[in-house]
């Protein structure tokens, strides 16, 4: 019943509630973004959502655009603006995705909506990751992040998946802001968000 009904229910009121409540500050910082980023505020980009039917992800634009002198993108780290990296540092950036769980693309948990690309390297369980909505957070954001393996982070993913309830969305809303508040998690080993999904080794 909660999995099927209530959950969509759940995440439309939730949604339209922190989007009400946190208007003035997406606004100012839509407008901030406008002007340091000297073009659009917002990044766009197509992701595989439930069953894995493509949708447009919305989020704030932290990072800018340039380039080497061969025309090539520079590092992630050294594109990322100061406003940006205050942004990820408490996951500022992920707010405009109440507007995609408001249009039904995403839940406020579930797995977290990955490349296109990666959808021919899932195998058989990990495809299952796609049977549900995916969320601005979820299972495997609260128990590693971006500091666990590819493998582990499928793992609980699927695991999420398998135990959807009332009371295991809540407590992974709860233990979303409090590592939001202690930055936990943000970045991996590596410095970078996360390493591209290369595939199964066992392949």
């Amino acid at each position: 019943m909660y999995k099927k009904y209530s959950k969509r229910l759940i995440d439309l009121f939730i949604a339209f509630i922190f989007l009400f409540i946190l208007s003035p500050l997406l606004l100012s910082l839509t407008i901030i973004l406008f002007l340091t980023n000297s073009g659009s505020p917002f990044y766009l980009q197509n992701r595989p959502g439930k069953n894995g039917q493509i949708f447009c992800l919305i989020k704030f634009k932290t990072m800018n655009d340039k380039r080497d002198s061969t025309g090539k993108l520079l590092s992630d780290v050294q594109r990322i603006s100061a406003i940006g990296h205050l942004m990820r540092s408490f996951s500022i950036d992920e707010l405009p995705q109440l507007l995609n769980v408001l249009k039904g693309d995403m839940s406020l948990v579930g797995p977290r909506p990955l490349l296109i690309s990666y959808l021919s390297l899932y195998d058989k369980r990990q495809s299952k990751r796609h049977d549900v909505r995916p969320g601005i957070t979820g299972w495997a954001q609260i128990n590693g992040r971006n500091t666990i393996s590819w493998q582990e982070k499928f793992e609980l993913d699927v695991w999420y998946v398998e135990n959807v309830s009332f009371i295991l969305d809540i407590r992974i809303l709860i233990h979303t802001l409090i590592k939001v508040f202690k930055k936990e998690g943000i970045n991996s080993s590596s410095n970078k968000t996360m390493d591209y999904f290369l595939g199964n080794t066992s392949k």
